[in-house]
């Protein structure tokens, strides 16, 4: 008696490369890559690393290419290559690097400092605009990148990327309620933050007064 061969398992195929047209890849290359650099910024803002940020452009970049396709021309490609940056982040670099911060939901001070940092082109100089000349750049992103995940990114994302309440909520998956509730304290922390430095380099007072 012959013993029929034992079948042979079936091996799962990689998942193809998606094949994208002559004139798909050269708009990628065109209207994608350019973005990189806002991109690394954003990511960096986010993981406060640069190589995590590098990490995670690379990634982003891997994934929209992958899904080119999906993506409908006319529309905001910034926006739609930023919901899958936080998307990877949110899913990945944050749960693997740090836990949530806790803060604090009382809101003091009468100075609405990040208002005027966000205007400040549009008004005259005020006590709070000199304020923040006076700090710099660097003190601003000190400040920002210190504050809670959620808050940073609700105020980087819509003060320094501009990107409105409805692409944020559609990037963090999140109501706009709840995105204009963390912008909304995002901006009153980092206005106490910015305060207490000024008033630690004796650029203003206690209570206020420059």
């Amino acid at each position: 008696m012959v013993n029929s061969p034992r079948p042979v398992p079936a091996v799962a195929s990689k998942p193809e490369r998606p094949k994208l047209s002559a004139e798909d890849l050269t708009r990628f290359e065109e209207e994608a890559l350019p973005l990189a650099n806002a991109l690394y910024g954003g990511a960096l803002r986010m993981t406060r690393n640069p190589a995590d940020a590098a990490d995670l452009v690379q990634e982003t970049f891997l994934r929209a290419f992958r899904s080119w396709s999906q993506f409908k021309e006319g529309t905001n490609l910034k926006a739609w290559l930023y919901r899958i940056l936080t998307n990877l982040y949110i899913s990945s670099y944050r749960v693997k690097k740090r836990e949530p911060q806790l803060v604090s939901t009382s809101e003091s001070g009468d100075f609405d400092l990040y208002q005027s940092l966000v205007d400040q082109k549009h008004v005259a100089q005020s006590a709070e605009s000199i304020v923040i000349d006076s700090l710099g750049d660097e003190d601003i992103q000190k400040a920002l990148s210190d504050l809670p995940d959620d808050f940073r990114m609700a105020v980087s994302l819509a003060d320094v990327d501009g990107f409105s309440y409805r692409e944020i909520a559609d990037m963090l998956d999140i109501p706009i309620g709840t995105v204009m509730s963390r912008l909304h304290r995002g901006r009153k922390s980092l206005q106490k933050a910015l305060w207490g430095l000024a008033e630690q380099r004796g650029l203003v007072g206690q209570g206020g007064k420059t």
